[in-house]
């Protein structure tokens, strides 16, 4: 059985920085790609950033490239999203999620509870 589960969100100031943290466990994770993807209220779920299985490759949306870096411990079964320079539009529960390798699109249907993140300004 799939389990998610993100943790790290909170409240911030803009300009301020949070490192969110997903658990993985019921799949081989060190041998998948995963990502982290966000929803804001009244939005669709976004994709955020992925990480290839070894860590030796990375891609991010375009909103975020620069600010928000995504890593991996595969002998932890975690994956990372350290998030830099918030902005307020970065307010969103966070998602992670294995993703199939090369793309954005996340593999499982069920999600986790999620994180929450708000960046006031």
């Amino acid at each position: 059985q799939v389990q998610l589960v993100e943790s790290g969100g909170g409240l911030v100031q803009a300009g301020g920085s949070l490192r969110l943290s997903c658990a993985a466990s019921g799949f081989t994770f060190s041998n998948n790609a995963m990502g982290w993807f966000r929803q804001a209220p009244g939005k669709e779920r976004e994709f955020v950033a992925a990480i290839n299985w070894s860590g030796s490759s990375t891609n991010y949306a375009d909103s975020v490239k620069g600010r928000f870096t995504i890593s991996r411990d595969n002998a932890m079964n975690r994956v990372y999203l350290q998030m830099n320079s918030l902005k307020p539009e970065d307010t969103a529960v966070y998602y992670c999620n294995r993703v199939t390798s090369g793309t954005t699109k996340s593999v499982y249907n069920s999600w986790g509870q999620g994180t929450q993140v708000t960046v006031s300004s």
